[in-house]
């Protein structure tokens, strides 16, 4: 699946809009609202997250199914000469599509894309088209929901909500709806399926860098095997360096201009398959582990930047294309150079974005909450249960893969993504972590034409090397610590020493390691004198405690502070309107410890950090 653009051969329909919206009652599918325009609809944006649109907690906290709706008209000649698609960008979390009262597709897994073909179910004059969406997470789902809340906590327990509700084993907010954009895609009846682009890079340390491009191209639809294909590579002036026929092409090309952190450079890749062309941005760098460094492009790379979230007010996970761009340009401003895709796979937009300015990304699968330490879901019949019981624990491991192949068959061509995380502060230290996750890190590198490094983020809970499996299977060690908030805060002398001497733990297994997360809740425009928890002044002094630590040993090869910015979750008793850890508000007002990471991260380069 190719990500939609126009080019000679292909249009693109971009359905964003205003839509007819409505809460499912119970009675939506027996009724068959899809069948007939809504009764009593009201106004909902798409793309967005319905939950803080329109006022009240039936919205803010609904549970189940709602249903979107709109009228779409596709003209007869084009019906009849090409192929038309609807693809939808991100439905959260299940999603059932319907045009003219015909289910056309269903869905599971709400950050990432799908498509279906109308063809079939197109006719004259308008055509309803209605998308049912479900946000219920449970034990089956990515990410995990279960019977308690992560962040549930009260005095008195034993109390049983009287209606239906989702319990996120998250910390952040479960926004759902049609978050990304729906569009109608044309393609020629034989067409581009698919490019998958590799290069093999001589030295990338040379002078005059030398590299081969593998483009390999899937063709589909009428007459696929008989079409002809011609790739040609243009550079960012639009001068053609090299071509070749086929759909399994070599091209030699000299002087290469590499793809480098904050330096971003993306040659033009131009597919001809028959009647149907295709134009693919590409960036040629090389991404190497050895020993305890991470290399790109023949350099020790340092990462410095932050876990995120797509979240911004009023859109909630909705796509927010200007706060893209105002993110990268405070990634900038700060001197930072990366972030993790925290804690599902983002928008392709701001992966293109990535692409085209330079920032390094670790891209995560949607498996978080694949742990029932932290009591969402670990109780069954009111006993603890394991994360990986056979009968009664989580049941993702299929989907888990289906996720796996999914988010490398979206973003396998995108220079920014130097690593994939297979989960999030998962089990990765009880019976059955090593039967669970050994296949899915097997399939990441089966599946990945650029084999990337693999790796999980690792909870403060799974201790050190002997207990955490991500020992045997991850290339690079990632760590989520709290040294001195949720562990030991507000005294920051002994959590130094008990993050020192994990680190040493680490330190004799020879792999580079990089802190995915650490940080402090701040609330905006708390200050004293004596540096006290949740102040601006105590989250600088905690991040100085961390990063003095990180700087002492060599094979630590990043810091990615939690959080970029504040952010939305459900409400509990530790929560005060959301996780308050960012260096930025929800809003993008910089704290203290911003100014003070903009001054460390000028002064730290990106490459040859620690020789």
């Amino acid at each position: 699946m190719v990500y939609p653009v126009l080019t000679q051969s292909r249009f693109v329909s971009d359905l964003s809009g205003i839509w007819d919206f409505r809460l499912d009652n119970g009675n939506g599918f027996a009724e068959k609202w899809y069948e007939k325009p809504l009764a009593d609809a009201m106004t909902m944006p798409v793309p967005s997250s319905y939950n803080d649109i329109k006022e009240g907690i039936s919205f803010r906290d609904h549970y189940g199914w709602v249903f979107y709706q709109r009228n779409i008209s596709v003209p007869a000649y084009i019906r009849e000469s090409q192929r038309v698609v609807l693809r939808c960008d991100a439905v959260t979390h299940h999603a059932k599509v319907y045009l003219n009262g015909a289910m056309i597709c269903e869905h599971f897994g709400g950050f990432l894309p799908f498509e279906a073909e109308l063809n079939a179910y197109l006719k004259d004059g308008d055509n309803l088209l209605t998308i049912a969406v479900d946000n219920v997470i449970d034990y089956t789902t990515l990410p995990v929901g279960g019977e308690k809340g992560m962040m549930s906590g009260g005095i008195g327990g034993g109390y049983t909500p009287k209606k239906k509700q989702n319990n996120p084993n998250f910390d952040f907010f479960n926004y759902c709806g049609i978050t990304r954009p729906v569009r109608i895609v044309t393609t020629p009846k034989t067409y581009i399926d698919d490019i998958a682009v590799t290069a093999d890079v001589a030295d990338p340390l040379a002078e005059h860098v030398s590299a081969v491009l593998h483009v390999a191209v899937k063709a589909a639809g009428e007459h696929a095997d008989d079409a002809e294909c011609l790739v040609e590579v243009f550079d960012r002036a639009g001068n053609k360096i090299t071509e070749g026929k086929g759909r399994d092409v070599s091209l030699d090309m000299h002087d290469v201009c590499l793809w480098q952190p904050l330096h971003a450079y993306l040659y033009q890749i131009k597919v001809t398959l028959g009647e149907d062309v295709y134009e693919l941005p590409y960036g040629i760098r090389t991404v190497k582990v050895e020993g305890c460094r991470f290399l790109i492009n023949g350099r020790p790379f340092y990462f410095k930047g932050y876990g995120k979230h797509e979240d911004t007010f009023p859109n909630g996970r909705g796509l927010n294309q200007a706060m893209n761009v105002k993110d990268i340009s405070l990634i900038k401003w700060q001197g930072a150079n990366s972030f993790r895709c925290s804690h599902y796979p983002y928008s392709e937009e701001m992966m293109r974005l990535a692409d085209e300015e330079g920032i390094v990304v670790i891209d995560e699968t949607t498996a978080v909450g694949v742990n029932f330490e932290f009591g969402g879901g670990a109780n069954f019949n009111g006993q603890k249960v394991r994360t990986f019981d056979p009968e009664h624990g989580v049941k993702t491991f299929e989907h888990h893969k289906d996720v796996i192949r999914d988010l490398i068959d979206r973003d396998k061509n995108y220079a920014c993504v130097v690593m994939w995380n297979i989960a999030n502060e998962p089990d990765s230290y009880k019976e059955g972590a090593y039967e669970y996750f050994a296949p899915l890190y097997a399939l990441a590198r089966e599946l990945d034409p650029q084999k990337r490094p693999c790796t999980l983020t690792s909870v403060q809970s799974a201790g050190g090397p002997d207990t955490d499996v991500s020992a045997k299977l991850s290339d690079v060690i990632c760590l989520n610590r709290y040294y001195g908030w949720y562990v030991g805060g507000p005294d920051l002398e002994g959590p130094e020493e008990l993050l020192r001497n994990e680190l040493k733990a680490w330190e004799k297994l020879g792999k580079p390691l990089m802190f995915t997360e650490y940080g402090a809740d701040t609330v905006m425009g708390m200050h004293d004198t004596t540096p006290v928890m949740y102040t601006e002044e105590y989250q600088v002094d905690y991040y100085r405690m961390n990063n003095k630590v990180f700087d002492e040993f060599g094979f630590v090869v990043g810091e990615h502070v939690w959080n970029f910015a504040d952010f939305a979750t459900s409400q509990s008793l530790l929560r005060v309107q959301g996780n308050k850890k960012g260096l930025f508000t929800r809003d993008r007002k910089p704290k203290l410890a911003a100014h003070y990471f903009r001054e460390r991260w000028h002064q730290v380069p990106d490459f040859d950090y620690k020789k």
